[in-house]
């Protein structure tokens, strides 16, 4: 596990959690009577809790309802990523499943609440899944990315899986059919090697 301690720098707190290489990043605006300014990336801060890699990919995300769930999402080896997912308008709960295959905490999970007022981001390093609920409407969420998407290499685990037991926070009220469609874990399931 890693070490408990607050990681602070100019930019960013950042908090760890209870599964290993998973960070809660408080962003520090500098405001004044303007608005504020905040740094939403640096490489080198980010490197000191672990992101090595450097971004490939940044998606942008709008999720109209309140109570919809989207998830939980994975790539498999050898386009494994870790992310960064920060809720710029809006606020929901985001979650990450730890499913790598020798991890003291295989299948637990953790939850944030991001938004847009409280400047939190999660840090997922490679071998979680994520899925997220929104908690208002019109949700916008950016994704920082380490690795580009392969959709041959994409796996995803069900939202309402019971070796999981995410408990969401509100009543879910919309699923796409394909994340309808992801499967429920089974004995076949080893998870991402690390």
């Amino acid at each position: 596990m890693e070490n408990l301690e607050i990681k602070q720098n100019n930019r960013f707190n950042f908090h760890p959690t209870p599964l290993a290489g998973l960070w809660v990043v408080q962003r520090r605006p500098i405001e004044d009577q303007r608005g504020f300014f905040c740094r939403f990336f640096c490489a080198e801060e980010f490197q000191a809790v672990g992101l090595k890699k450097t971004l490939a990919q940044i998606n942008h995300t709008c999720t109209v309802k309140k109570g919809a769930v989207r998830g939980l999402h994975f790539q498999y080896p050898p386009y494994t990523e870790s992310k960064i997912v920060s809720c710029i308008r809006g606020e929901i709960y985001d979650v990450a499943v730890d499913i790598r295959t020798d991890s003291p905490t295989f299948l637990h999970w953790h939850g944030e609440i991001l938004s847009a007022a409280n400047k939190k981001s999660l840090l997922l390093p490679e071998g979680f899944a994520h899925g997220f609920q929104t908690l208002t409407e019109n949700c916008e969420l950016l994704y920082l990315h380490a690795a580009p998407f392969h959709p041959q290499t994409e796996g995803a685990l069900h939202v309402a899986d019971p070796m999981i037991g995410i408990v969401w926070p509100i009543a879910m009220v919309e699923l796409s059919e394909r994340d309808r469609s992801h499967p429920f874990i089974n004995l076949d399931f080893k998870g991402i090697p690390q």
